[in-house]
């Protein structure tokens, strides 16, 4: 005949509490609670865009202002989508596509392999603006750049780009899809 088996009890004994435990919470209750003054808490609050209605961008109006990072330019070229046709067809209006300065130096620097969209964003219908920072790195340009002015939509495919601009609210992204433009977190018209 074999043993019988028996089941464990559990929670029956109370755990026992070190000197260490102990001591920690009776500073805890010694220590007052700090309470915030009105005054704390409004400086915490960072200042919002007066171009932003809850989620919704007042500025972003047609004609749309596109800010074209490098790796964007590199997809459309891949994909075989026309820059111009496919910025019409994604956001249904008249656009705008802008290239920093930053951007150019980028493209310049990756050489000869990318000729191709180095003489597409020498294009005259590309508007160009300057930079007014030091040094050329164009993910920092643009989130500086959409920080400050609040109507612009960034076209990137850079995943850590996009991570950094999704926490800005009221910027939509656009990014390149198997064969189009894909818009994401543009707010419909009423």
């Amino acid at each position: 005949m074999g043993k019988a088996k028996k089941t464990r009890k559990f929670a029956q004994v109370k755990r026992v509490m070190s000197s260490k435990e102990v001591a920690k919470k009776v500073q805890k209750k010694a220590e007052p609670e700090k309470k915030l003054k009105d005054s704390e808490l409004l400086k915490e609050v960072p200042q919002m865009s007066s171009a932003l209605f809850f989620q919704y961008n007042q500025s972003l109006t047609p004609p749309y202002q596109v800010l074209i990072d490098t790796n964007f330019l590199n997809f459309s070229i891949q994909k075989k989508v026309d820059l111009f046709r496919g910025l019409m067809d994604a956001l249904y209006a008249k656009c705008i596509p802008i290239i920093t300065d930053c951007v150019m130096a980028e493209l310049e620097k990756l050489g000869p392999r990318y000729r191709i969209a180095l003489r597409i964003a020498r294009d005259e219908q590309i508007e160009r603006i300057t930079c007014s920072h030091k040094g050329t790195y164009a993910d920092d340009c643009l989130v500086q750049r959409v920080m400050q002015h609040k109507c612009y939509i960034v076209a990137t495919n850079d995943a850590d780009l996009k991570r950094r601009l999704r926490k800005i609210p009221g910027v939509p992204l656009l990014s390149v899809g198997s064969h189009s433009y894909v818009v994401e977190r543009l707010p419909e018209v009423f």
